[in-house]
């Protein structure tokens, strides 16, 4: 067992205000991407769709690969470096020049910078303070990020309303280059790379001659039954839950004119204002164990579903997001937590993440278009509760089939469970 890592507290604050920065750099402008198209550029809707969708699909591709890249290579800051030089010139160039070619050319090196961002922050994560200090470090790191979102969100509105639509690239362009002084200001020489790719510590010794070999392949880290379990469980999830807030701005916009771009405001508020101290909360209460804080995840998003159903005002619908702050906080935590427990040891942590993510687009993506045929023939009550019912699904499987990753805790009784 290696000592407690202890690194300066310039790298630990440097990764904080990365934190803030990257909140709006990752996705690029987003989704005022869409609204600048129609109102400043004359964009149809057809042209619109393609070119939010193609930022997506590129980041769906490189996930895995991005994963890998950040498994073999020690340059980590290096890639956070470029990935946010790519989304400083994507945004700038589709600000300047909105055509076709060039914004899906920014679109496509938007998405591509989006993949590497996740992994290449937790990497850096964990190579600064280890397994053991891993919880409590990655709840704060998703403090900071969604206390990014909002004021993120704050400066676009207020940018975009008092200067131009345009400024909004200029400003995510300027997040873009705060993230890379403050990546820089990590000190290198503080992270350790072989920890940083899930390897460098080993697991107790009843898992040791499971464990004890690096995974050579990415067949062979698939054969995890655990690792396996927790992916279905996990894109069940999102499966369950991307169609959720896109149905809820749809019922929103039934009849409420120019008032729903507020409520949906509202709605994606009241959750980032819920994960902030959900995450910390995570973060701490994880160091004792993983699998009861994440079931609190799972549980709270049938409920969300069912809810929806009961009415259509828009101070209730907005009120529910109260749940999917909940379940987000959560999630965003206790995903990375649990993929450390489960590839600790491998080499292959942030491959696996990819990978990870990879399947969470995908699923992400069936679940709109699943939930818009649903709707359309059966309404949206219809809808939310067939969300409601693969959560059920989600939850029924990580809580048999996923076990306790967290070492020392219950890990007998968990692996027959599993």
């Amino acid at each position: 067992m290696q000592k407690e890592r202890r690194p300066s507290k310039k790298s630990l604050r440097s990764l904080d205000y990365l934190n803030v920065f990257l909140a709006d750099v990752r996705d690029g402008v987003g989704p005022y991407l869409s609204i600048y198209l129609k109102a400043s550029a004359n964009w149809n809707p057809a042209q619109i769709g393609l070119a939010m969708s193609v930022s997506t699909i590129a980041t769906v591709i490189a996930q895995t690969p991005a994963g890998a890249l950040v498994d073999r290579l020690r340059q980590k800051r290096m890639l956070i470096v470029l990935a946010a030089v790519f989304v400083s010139i994507g945004s700038i160039a589709m600000g300047l020049f909105p055509n076709l070619p060039v914004v899906i050319g920014s679109q496509i090196m938007i998405g591509i910078a989006a993949a590497i961002f996740p992994p290449a922050i937790t990497a850096i994560t964990l190579g600064l303070v280890g397994h053991e200090r891993l919880d409590r470090r990655v709840g704060r790191n998703e403090t900071f990020n969604h206390t990014g979102n909002l004021l993120a969100a704050t400066l676009a509105g207020l940018v975009g309303y008092f200067i131009a639509r345009k400024a909004i690239f200029f400003l995510v362009a300027a997040m873009a280059v705060g993230s890379i002084i403050s990546v820089r200001m990590i000190r290198e020489r503080e992270i350790d790379h072989e920890l940083a790719r899930g390897d460098g510590e080993e697991r107790e010794e009843e898992d040791n001659q499971k464990h004890h070999q690096r995974y050579e392949g990415i067949l062979q880290l698939l054969s995890d039954r655990q690792i396996l379990f927790f992916t279905v469980a996990v894109v069940l999830f999102h499966f369950a839950n991307a169609a959720m807030l896109p149905l809820v701005g749809q019922e929103l916009a039934q009849g409420k004119g120019t008032s729903d771009t507020v409520y949906m405001s509202a709605c994606i508020i009241v959750a980032q204002l819920v994960m902030i101290p959900v995450s910390n909360l995570a973060g701490r209460f994880a160091h004792t164990a993983r699998k009861p804080i994440f079931l609190l995840g799972f549980a709270v998003l049938p409920i969300r579903g069912v809810l929806y159903t009961l009415s259509g005002n828009p101070y209730f619908l907005v009120s529910v997001q109260i749940l999917d702050g909940i379940a987000g906080g959560i999630f965003g935590v206790l995903s990375v937590l649990m993929v450390a427990d489960l590839t600790k040891g491998t080499g292959r942590f942030n491959v696996t993440q990819g990978m990870l993510n990879t399947a969470i687009g995908i699923g992400a993506g069936l679940s709109n278009v699943l939930a818009g045929f649903v709707v359309k023939s059966a309404g949206y009550n219809v809808g939310f509760l067939i969300l409601a019912a693969i959560a059920v699904v989600a939850l029924a499987v990580f809580w048999f089939c996923v076990p306790e990753t967290k070492t020392g805790v219950n890990r007998k009784a968990s692996h027959q469970t599993a």
